[in-house]
């Protein structure tokens, strides 16, 4: 069948529907259309996911270039045994082909996880484990063949060269959102108190992914929740009604439309919704109801059409606790080792500095509420404890626990301990006996246990941390609200390689600190 191109694009679809007998939708007086036009400039991620790409490229190359180098030189024997040169580069490409197709297959650089939790790098161990697998099988099938220095020298350099890319783009992506860049620009729809939660959450956290540039509200009208947006997000346009959702959202240049809770259409006004928005290339996100579960608990599994979201049970004991014990004895004796001549150091300040002890010890609730001594290098005068009830109509904190910004009480060696979290160091000794841990809830005085009220005690089902996400994201300029939640979301959560980017992150706080007081 032939196409009349004077008619175009447009005239074969309205010629393709009156001959077939069905009618394509129509929105107001626009037909819809599924081939709608692309916006022509090239969206952030798409050029991330290419620069990703490209280094990957590079570092395999890279990597895979080191047996081929020693094979040239003539040191072949110690990687590359009685294989010619030209075959050990034949080999060296099918590694690196395999590598980079590896690295696609499992999605490590997927649009969905840029730069967003462990994924990544956990998606670029398992492909490059897989490499590994399968050049060892061939090799003990088929003889060496000369992949043995691909296994031992290719795989571990390309490895680090792998993480150290991404850990190096990751902090560029970190520094451009930073700065207002690189960020999808959203438009939040739902009803008042659905879209306020979600404002307030996206707009909270210094660099991330989302912009809110336009909220559209539908249902009733809550001003309450209406004010809690304006304060969250300050000169956002707050419009009402979907009638002319698709204007809103070209008008505002928005990414995408992110529909905060249920609608009152139910999951056909979601679906049309999606339809309307397929012509501006759009996308839609839905905000569940469910909330702080990390991605590893979460399955998805379509029945007939319909999503169904499994969340797994949390774990409180079993071989990852095991190994998680393990890292806290490893780490807290080297730790107490390498550290023990600043500790010396810290000591003689915090002695000349002002009268008193070295050592603050405070009596502390564990792991399913059982008491352990805490023990802190002292960062207030001696009379700290006796102090407090003079000061407590001074609190600033909403929960059960005391906040000063400045308290009197802290020495003036005690407010460098504090700004730079050395004040904690003994804790390693904590650790190390197994009233701690090195991840996890921040560790609550006995008064603010028995102040505890619903779900807040789960969070003494994991031992408690030298650090935690407390540590990171905001410490004592964290609200009592928002301490709990990410408490709690910490003890459902947790995983190995996620206390291994906390402590990473630990790190970096320390050198750059903020909200310790």
């Amino acid at each position: 069948m032939g196409i009349d191109t004077a008619r175009g694009l447009d005239g074969f679809r309205t010629g393709l529907a009156q001959s077939s007998g069905w009618s394509l939708p129509t929105f107001g007086d626009r037909v819809a259309s599924p081939l709608g036009s692309v916006r022509e400039a090239v969206h952030w991620r798409q050029r991330y996911r290419r620069r990703l790409l490209v280094t990957d490229i590079l570092v395999i190359t890279l990597a895979v270039a080191l047996p081929v180098a020693y094979a040239a030189v003539g040191a072949g024997s110690v990687f590359i045994d009685e294989v010619s040169l030209a075959k050990s580069s034949a080999l060296a490409a099918f590694v690196a082909v395999s590598w980079i197709v590896a690295l696609q297959l499992v999605h490590s650089r997927a649009a969905g996880c840029i730069a967003v939790g462990t994924y990544e790098y956990r998606a670029v161990i398992g492909a490059t484990a897989a490499v590994a697998g399968a050049l060892s099988l061939v090799a003990v099938i088929g003889g060496d063949m000369g992949l043995r220095g691909f296994i031992v020298a290719s795989l571990p350099a390309g490895l680090i060269g792998l993480f150290l890319g991404r850990w190096g783009w990751r902090a560029w992506l970190q520094s451009q959102r930073k700065r207002g860049h690189a960020l999808s620009d959203v438009v939040i729809y739902g009803q008042a108190k659905d879209t306020s939660y979600v404002v307030r959450q996206i707009s909270r956290k210094s660099g991330a992914a989302y912009r809110v540039v336009g909220v559209v509200l539908d249902g009733e009208a809550d001003t309450e929740a209406e004010a809690r947006i304006r304060a969250a997000s300050p000169g956002i346009p707050i419009l009402r009604g979907s009638a002319g959702l698709e204007e809103d959202v070209s008008r505002l240049g928005a990414d995408a439309v992110v529909i905060a809770g249920s609608l009152p259409g139910g999951n056909r006004a979601i679906q049309e919704l999606g339809w309307r928005l397929e012509d501006a290339r759009t996308e839609v996100i839905l905000v569940p109801s469910l909330t702080n579960v990390a991605s590893p608990r979460i399955r998805l599994r379509p029945v007939e059409g319909l999503p169904l979201l499994h969340v797994e049970l949390p774990t409180f004991s079993g071989y990852r606790h095991v190994v998680k014990r393990g890292m806290d004895i490893v780490v807290s004796f080297a730790a107490l080792v390498v550290l023990a001549p600043l500790f010396l150091l810290i000591a003689l300040l915090v002695s000349t500095g002002s009268p008193g002890g070295v050592i603050f010890r405070q009596v502390r609730t564990g792991r399913r509420g059982q008491p352990f001594t805490m023990y802190k290098f002292r960062s207030m005068v001696a009379t700290a404890e006796e102090d407090l009830k003079a000061l407590a109509q001074k609190n600033e904190g909403a929960g059960p626990l005391f906040k000063m910004k400045d308290d009197p009480r802290v020495t003036p060696v005690g407010v460098w301990l504090r700004k730079y979290s050395l004040d904690e160091f003994p804790q390693f000794y904590n650790v190390l006996k197994g009233d701690m841990s090195l991840v996890g809830p921040r560790p609550p005085l006995p008064s603010e246990v028995a102040a505890y009220e619903g779900p807040t005690h789960r969070r003494l089902y994991i031992k408690p941390g030298l650090t935690g996400l407390w540590q990171i994201n905001g410490r004592s300029d964290l609200d009592w609200e928002e301490s709990v939640r990410l408490d709690l979301y910490y003890v459902e959560n947790w995983s190995v390689a996620g206390d291994l980017a906390i402590m990473w992150r630990t790190f970096r706080v320390m050198i750059k600190p903020s909200g310790a007081y």
